[in-house]
């Protein structure tokens, strides 16, 4: 027998049956004709009544861009030419594997030799009510196209279902046919998959720009409608959206049903091996449908491969294909963005950690992340310029070793490969000094320098004389680069920075979210140029409390920056157990309360109670799954989270003053409980605890507290900034006042104070010892000063006093709560 000519022996071709019309059968077709045009007699099937049309260019047809002419890739004479047989409008709904046939719904039944299965994938439909309703459509064929454009013609709402990349271009597309977009994305990320945090926001920000309403976080729970036809969508909060046409554009998965019914072997997609085979011999698959080696792809890149491999197979020079790295682009004009490989930041297989090399420039909207593992880039993310997009990609799919180009390699191919590593400082050394150095505040190289010369000999230094690099920061190295050629070795260090992503301190960072009005953790570090994708433990839960206290009405919490007890609303034990503090206001508590907390103890199994130092009740023991109806049962009876976990108001603690005591001089007890009604809930840098003493005999311990009450007879003594623990602080006496209310309004402008200067982290007494007593009580002392802040801390506690146990006892984040896995100690075998 000779096959040497492909075909069957005596000049017969064998007959080679595609399952699929679309890019990815037709790219096999177009490669094994390429290799041995005689070898098959070929028909295809395809589902759709058209011509093979490059799918992925349907998003310029629904942006008016291209016709569908333009996106057709192969017309009817390329079928013609190559004598390929086309069955458009015609379904395959059985594989009989016995006979070798395929039957389509037609009832037309094909004989094959070889069957390629290239079924590609369904859009996935979220089950919610309302699914079904006529205009909620996918974003799949032309025909979900023609159906989009109908409605554009209509005007009105669109709402887009899925922020991937799928439904950007959607949403894009409708909003150019002149329709009010929305876009509700289940995940905080746009594009999660391809993009990070960063990358992300700056995408959200510029769509928004172009007037799409933008909605990470948000859950659909229901697609509203009227007589059968979409009206609305409904949120899981609440929100209701209107809609005239609902795009559902969540995902996909493999199109796996045909080959399932015909008992290939499946498992996410169609089971194949190196050369595209499936279980069977006589039946290929490629494309999206395919499962190789544990991967589903939904890109195109990954199916020329493909292509090519079964090509090499079926004509007898077998190749293989190993799998595909993958890179992603953003088909929404004006909007550059390139996303390869792998950002997670994750070690790997070996425990070799990542490193972020990343470069932000604010005022051009650019953010670009290079992710090296052992001198090898293993991803990279560009928004705003993706010029060395390929060049990155190329390095990463070659495994290149970078260590010789680590220093440029965030600049781009030509500067790194145009040997600027020689000597970094000698470009800087070359620019005129009339060479702008500081575009925010118009500083050139002469004016550093001059600043230089004048004795500013540290990066602070300059920042404070001449303000080069006090703003947004990308000039930080020009300026560095300056001080070191200047003053060679006697560069002097600045203050410590808030860490290790920016060049910038606590008190720049803060003063700078109220100059450039930042509102957001992903804008304050593209603004400020951080230096890392995401920040670090250090920055990211200090950003959240300085953008919470500066903007209390508007900035959302952010959860993923909270330590894990502020996430969960309890401390967290050696043991995994979680321990529950009530609020008992002032010490106070009843027989309700208690008999609350002894029913909890019982019920869940508390193995202990204790009284804190604090004169509280601790509950030990509390699993994790079980916290939410333990908070449940302690809101039925009144109680409020204590907050004993959090870097906000503790405890005011108090004697029982005039009304007991036959030494107290005033109502300690009545005060206390006024001032944690005022203070509860507040978030502040560190922990902070108060304490109302009714006489000098000071029961309650007031001079050891952040803020301390000591009643006199002629009215309160106020003392800030004491501290027990390992470095005992006694109180300064900051000043004396004569009546309750004047010791709350103290109280609340000297919190907010320290709310608003304090560094994260910083408790009360490191922070009068750093910036000095005295100037707390100048500041203070200032016109209108204690009624001002007073009036902020009250303005902000509107937005802070609600309790986050009730929230979390309703069902909110009920995903921390869940139950995980239960550890029981390994049986130990006796050896006698």
């Amino acid at each position: 027998m000779n096959f040497a000519n492909g075909g069957l022996p005596g000049g017969k071709r064998e007959k080679l049956v595609v399952i699929g019309n679309g890019m990815a059968g037709c790219r096999a077709v177009e490669e094994i004709l390429a290799r041995d045009p005689g070898r098959f007699e070929v028909t295809i099937f395809g589902a759709e009544p058209r011509v093979n049309y490059n799918r992925i260019m349907l998003s310029p047809v629904l942006a008016g861009e291209k016709t569908f002419d333009e996106i057709v890739i192969n017309t009817s004479e390329w079928y013609a030419d190559n004598g390929i047989t086309l069955v458009s409008g015609d379904r395959v709904d059985h594989i009989d594997r016995a006979n070798q046939t395929v039957v389509a719904a037609s009832g037309r039944t094909e004989p094959y030799d070889k069957l390629l299965i290239a079924t590609g994938s369904e859009p996935f439909i979220i089950p919610v009510p309302g699914k079904d309703l006529e205009g909620v459509v996918t974003f799949r064929d032309l025909d979900d196209v023609d159906r989009m454009l109908a409605a554009a013609d209509k005007g009105g709402n669109a709402v887009v279902i899925g922020g991937g990349l799928l439904g950007l271009e959607a949403a894009h597309g409708l909003s150019l046919r002149g329709m009010k977009v929305t876009v509700i994305h289940l995940m905080p990320t746009l594009m999660e998959r391809q993009l990070d945090e960063a990358a992300g926001y700056l995408l959200k920000t510029e769509l928004e720009s172009r007037g799409q309403t933008i909605l990470t976080g948000a859950n659909t729970k229901e697609v509203l409608g009227k007589q059968g036809k979409v009206t609305g969508v409904l949120l899981e909060d609440g929100t209701e959206i209107p809609a005239d046409i609902v795009v559902m554009a969540v995902g996909i998965r493999p199109s796996t049903g045909l080959a399932k019914a015909a008992g290939l072997d499946v498992e996410r997609g169609i089971l194949v091996d190196d050369h595209m085979v499936t279980s069977d011999p006589a039946i290929l698959s490629v494309g999206e449908c395919v499962q190789h080696r544990g991967l589903c792809y939904g890109l195109v890149a990954p199916l020329w491969e493909m292509c090519r491999a079964l090509a090499d197979h079926v004509t007898d020079r077998p190749t293989g294909y190993a799998g595909s790295v993958t890179s992603t682009k953003l088909k929404v004009s004006g909007i550059d963005l390139f996303s390869a490989g792998d950002f997670s930041g994750a070690p790997g297989p070996d425990g070799e950690p990542c490193e972020d090399i990343v470069m932000r420039d604010a005022s051009r909207g650019i953010y670009k992340r290079v992710i090296v593992q052992g001198n090898k880039v293993v991803g990279a993310v560009l928004y705003g310029d993706t010029a060395d997009g390929s060049w990155y990609f190329d390095l990463l799919k070659k495994g290149e070793d970078v260590s010789d180009i680590r220093e440029a390699l965030i600049f781009g191919q030509a500067f790194a490969s145009g040997g600027a590593l020689a000597d970094p400082n000698a470009a800087v050394a070359a620019l005129s000094d009339d060479a702008e150095i500081c575009g925010c505040n118009g500083v050139s190289k002469g004016q550093v320098v001059s600043c230089i010369n004048d004795g500013s000999h540290s990066l602070d230094a300059v920042r404070s004389t001449c303000k080069a690099s006090a703003s947004c920061g990308s000039c930080t190295g020009l300026v560095e680069s300056l001080l070191s050629l200047t003053l060679g070795g006697e560069v002097e260090s600045g203050p410590k920075t808030l860490c290790k992503c920016t060049s910038f301190t606590h008190d720049d960072v803060r003063a700078l979210i109220l100059e450039k009005e930042l509102k957001l953790i992903p804008q304050v570090m593209q603004e400020l140029h951080w230096s890392t994708p995401d920040g670090c433990a250090s920055c990211r839960p200090a950003l959240n409390y300085y953008l919470l206290c500066a903007w209390p009405d508007e900035y959302e919490d952010d959860q993923k920056s909270r330590f894990v007890n502020e996430r969960m609303h309890a401390n967290i034990q050696k043991d995994g157990t979680y321990s529950v503090v009530p609020r008992m206001w002032g010490g106070l508590t009843n027989p309700r309360e208690l008999r609350a907390i002894a029913d909890v103890v019982e019920k869940y199994d508390a193995p202990m109670v204790k009284v804190t130092g604090g004169q509280r009740l601790d509950i030990f023991g509390i699993k994790k799954e079980d916290l939410p109806a333990v908070w449940a049962d302690l809101n039925a009876a009144g109680m409020v989270s204590g907050h004993a976990y959090g870097k906000s108001l503790r405890t005011v603690k108090t004697c029982v003053g005039s009304e007991w005591c036959r030494f107290g001089t005033q109502d300690s007890t009545g005060l206390g409980v006024q001032i944690e009604r005022m203070t509860w809930g507040s978030w502040m840098p560190h922990k902070f605890k108060i304490a109302v003493s009714g006489c000098p005999r000071n029961c309650a311990e007031a001079t050891i507290k952040d803020f301390g009450v000591v009643c006199v007879d002629s009215g309160y003594e106020l003392h800030i900034a004491g501290n027990g623990g390992i470095k005992v602080r006694a109180t300064d006496l900051l000043c004396k006042v004569e009546t309750e209310q004047e010791a709350l309004d103290v109280c609340a402008a000297f919190i907010q104070l320290y709310r608003e200067e304090a560094h994260y982290l910083e408790r009360t007494a490191p922070w009068v010892e750093r910036v000095g007593l005295q100037y707390v009580k100048d500041r203070l002392a200032e016109d209108g000063a204690i009624a001002t802040y007073a009036a902020a801390f009250r303005y902000s506690q509107q937005f802070m006093q609600d309790d986050p146990w009730a929230r979390r006892a309703e069902g909110e984040r009920s995903d921390l709560h869940q139950h995980i896995a239960t550890v029981r100690p390994m049986e130990m075998e006796t050896v006698s």
